[in-house]
């Protein structure tokens, strides 16, 4: 028996990021003692169909801003997060965020602590940062950053201001690089290819596809090295749903993105960032 408190909080902020039933979740995060990331794993290896955001729950509110350089060999992407949608929605605020990705291109940073630490004009971003706080009374910060190095690197912004979208590319490809850049956007892939996923992702969509051929009946008393092997099996449908490139295309479905980067001209994404406010 888990010996955290589960707080409604905790249970809210699991719904909120599932989509689960509020029992379900409170029953998730006792087995899992309270940890979010495994609480969701539980809930999948019931069999739930849960709604979890990867890599968006960086911060509740606030603007994510994509930019690359003049020459689009850079591109950079930050996340300057707040309390409420009010101050997120405010111009000032945008054009804050605006600010600091501009010094993040201006100073060629490499990291956040390199952005904080760079000049926007006559003060520090996290003097700016610490100024902007005063003045709206709300916690503030710049909480994501990423950058991408390519011979083309396209950026996009989707809706008002909640995901930024990196491209590399192996060439220029304006057109390409946006249309791909939406796809990411709108269908949040885990990685570029079935051989770019990373092996702790193979392993536990693997361990869940197991678990829950183990709750299945015609699957009883299968020893667990057979149903290892009809997982493998089983990942296909996987690759083909989270990897970009197996992706149907999203502006036609009747080619996968693999197609339409070849018929752009032979076109190849290197890598993609991806951050979305939770």
């Amino acid at each position: 028996m888990s010996t955290v408190t589960i707080s409604a909080q905790d249970i809210n902020k699991l719904r909120q990021m599932t989509g689960a039933g509020m029992m379900d979740c409170r029953k998730a995060l006792t087995e899992t003692n309270g940890d979010f990331e495994a609480a969701i794993d539980w809930l999948r290896k019931q069999g739930q169909k849960v709604a979890a955001k990867r890599s968006d729950r960086e911060a509740k509110e606030g603007v994510v801003i994509a930019k690359t350089t003049s020459d689009n060999k850079t591109g950079i992407v930050v996340c300057v997060s707040c309390e409420t949608d009010f101050v997120s929605k405010n111009a000032d605020f945008v054009a804050f965020g605006q600010s600091i990705a501009d010094a993040a291109i201006a100073n060629n940073v490499k990291t956040l602590e390199e952005l904080l630490a760079s000049k926007a004009g006559n003060a520090t971003v996290a003097e700016l940062v610490n100024d902007k706080l005063a003045a709206i009374g709300e916690k503030i910060g710049v909480t994501k950053f990423e950058r991408i190095d390519a011979e083309y690197v396209a950026s996009y912004i989707h809706g008002a201001y909640r995901i930024g979208v990196l491209v590399g590319l192996n060439k220029e490809a304006a057109e390409a690089g946006k249309d791909v850049a939406m796809q990411i956007a709108a269908l949040n892939p885990v990685a570029v290819d079935a051989a770019s996923v990373p092996a702790d992702v193979i392993a536990r969509e693997k361990s869940i596809i197991v678990e829950l051929m183990k709750q299945d009946p015609k699957m009883a008393g299968k020893p667990d090295d057979m149903l290892t092997k009809i997982a493998e099996g089983k990942m296909g449908a996987f690759f083909k749903e989270q990897t970009l490139t197996a992706q149907a295309f999203v502006k036609d479905g009747s080619k996968t993105v693999a197609d339409y980067l070849k018929e752009s001209g032979d076109v190849k994404v290197t890598e993609f960032k991806r951050v979305a406010l939770g």
